[in-house]
């Protein structure tokens, strides 16, 4: 069936579809991770996004969601995530891409209704489904295998289910009618099909040359006027930013265990919402050299056996975890009630009745928060946020239990003198100098490797004496020939970018990364049949004709979302 894939800046990476037709299985657990937990992203009033709206506003409701209510937000954001998943084979956005495409989709189904166009049929949504990416095999055509995987990974009690599928995909093909009957024609020049095709189908043998960074050791000496100058131009670099200087009460989940407990149909419940969270313990004949792959297998429907014990110390320790939570928000009640001051010697009887006691931790940074608490982010947020007046936390849930914290102080940025922090300096004085040293050998090289592929050198040979000259090592590998719409699979070339400039016979210039210089010489550039008669013309005119159109379909749901979100703006107070 026709129509328009989402989202649209997406097009143009198909080839990641094989990768996910191999990995079929895997797919269908991140499909379910998805459904299993809401995605709210957050969002204010001004910013017209989608988020927690309840405290601005009882009610907003744009095409037919509230989004103050956090069940519609889940329903937006979810049907988008599996709406992509089905129809790419992955999700490849990032949070605020997905929130765009959820509010389009939103937007062409509202369109949908207003201009009545029937549901979709039984018929349509088989059509649909047989032209799914996500259902393919290797050779391209629908799977019935991988759609009857996918149906049974919905059974056994998953939130997400045939039914909720066939819902997506049926409003998806409804939601396409509709960006159908707003596509434009799609005019395309036939010098934009004479570009890319030549940048998609041009095909390139490449050779490189690579120079190990890290075995670069020039000697570098600096003087104390060196340090001193650097040093006074990247003072920030060694600054100290503001840290928080606090203690807290902890009470450990551990002395909570013998007061929790479960069942059979509590453990069932939990392992057959997502049995793929577990691991299949190795089987004991298992080679040592399959040991990962074996203790890293994901549990199936069948192995709630297999796996019980680990569904039992998660359940009883989620269990524990939440007492010590609740105990944790009772001291903080108890510390409301009591309206002490700042001092920790007030609150040690208080603290002394909740059978905890006060520990320090060492000043943290907003970047690394405490340590002693595993640097974690809730942990150090809820810690800038206490001042004097408001110097202890809520109860904040940590790994083995809950914490309490108590503000002291908020110690100012510091900014160290040179002695204090020399050995640093001179290090990273050194590292840049060497940097810089690496650079200027790369351009001394690369006119050595040149100058010998004129004097009749291949590339190897030419490589070698130009880095035997410089006194470096230098490794050359070949990079099989390819097109930039079928680049190499193993992965051995990655910089693209650099074939835009390069003609064949060309080297470029040494690019700094992963620890080693690298050259990329241009063996051979084959430019395909750039005129009409060749039979991807039309292919590629059809291919930018859908692109370009549906670059107009965006822009006219994006204007029906803005002009939405502003209707339903909370009025200011």
């Amino acid at each position: 069936m026709g129509g328009f894939s989402p989202p649209f800046f997406l097009l143009m990476f198909t080839w990641i579809q094989r990768y996910f037709q191999k990995h079929f299985g895997i797919i269908i657990v991140v499909i379910l991770a998805a459904m299993a937990v809401p995605l709210i992203v957050v969002f204010t009033p001004s910013a017209g996004g989608i988020g927690r709206g309840g405290r601005f506003a009882q009610k907003r409701v744009v095409f037919g969601y509230n989004l103050a209510s956090a069940e519609d937000q889940s329903r937006l954001i979810g049907d988008a995530s599996l709406s992509i998943m089905l129809q790419m084979g992955y999700v490849g956005v990032n949070d605020e891409q997905l929130q765009q495409y959820a509010l389009q989709r939103a937007a062409a189904l509202h369109l949908a209704e207003q201009l009545n166009l029937p549901a979709s049929t039984e018929t349509e949504i088989a059509d649909h489904i047989k032209a799914l990416p996500i259902f393919r095999a290797e050779d391209g055509r629908f799977s019935a295998k991988h759609y009857a995987e996918f149906r049974q990974s919905l059974q056994g009690g998953s939130r997400l289910s045939e039914a909720e599928v066939s819902r997506v995909i049926a409003d998806d093909i409804r939601a396409d009618k509709v960006r159908n009957l707003l596509a434009g024609p799609g005019y395309v020049l036939d010098s934009d099909i004479v570009d890319q095709l030549q940048r998609v189908d041009t095909t390139w043998t490449l050779q490189l040359a690579h120079i190990d960074y890290a075995s670069y050791a020039p000697q570098i000496e600096p003087t104390n006027d060196e340090l001193t100058r650097f040093f006074a131009d990247n003072t920030f670099r060694y600054q100290t930013p503001p840290r928080v200087v606090a203690s807290y009460a902890h009470f450990p989940a551990s002395r909570y265990q013998s007061q929790v407990s479960t069942s059979e149909d509590e453990l069932r419940a939990v392992f057959d919402s997502m049995p793929s969270r577990f691991a299949k313990p190795k089987p004991a004949a298992a080679n040592d050299g399959d040991t990962q792959a074996a203790a890293l297998e994901p549990a199936g429907p069948g192995d709630f056996a297999l796996v019980r014990s680990q569904i039992e110390a998660l359940v009883l320790s989620e269990k524990a975890r939440q007492l010590a939570t609740r105990a944790a928000s009772d001291l903080t009640l108890a510390l409301y009630d009591a309206a002490l001051s700042n001092d920790p010697s007030a609150r040690q009887s208080l603290l002394a009745t909740h059978q905890v006691e006060e520990k320090t931790l060492a000043p943290f940074t907003e970047n690394r928060g405490p340590a002693e608490l595993g640097n974690l982010g809730n942990v150090t947020a809820e810690a800038f946020r206490l001042n004097a007046e408001h110097f202890y936390s809520d109860a904040i849930p940590v790994q083995d239990g809950a914490v309490v914290l108590f503000w002291k102080e908020l110690l100012p940025t510091y900014t160290p003198l040179l002695s204090e922090v020399l050995p640093q300096v001179r290090a990273d004085y050194i590292e840049e100098q060497k940097r810089e040293k690496f650079v200027a050998l790369g351009r001394h090289v690369k006119a050595q490797i040149e100058a010998r592929l004129k004097a009749g050198d291949d590339f190897a040979a030419a490589s070698a004496r130009a880095a035997s000259s410089a006194g470096v090592a230098i490794e050359t590998s070949t990079v099989p020939t390819f097109s930039l719409g079928k680049p190499p699979q193993e992965g051995s070339f990655t910089a693209f970018n650099l074939l835009e400039n390069l003609e064949q016979g060309q080297v470029s210039d040494m690019t700094l990364s992963n620890a080693r210089g690298t050259f990329v010489y241009a063996a051979k550039r084959e430019v395909p049949d750039l005129s009409a008669a060749n039979p991807r013309f039309d292919e590629i005119r059809q291919q930018l004709s859908t692109l370009t159109s549906g670059v107009g379909v965006v822009r006219t749901l994006t204007d029906l979302v803005e002009q939405e979100l502003r209707r339903t703006e909370p009025a200011a107070n």
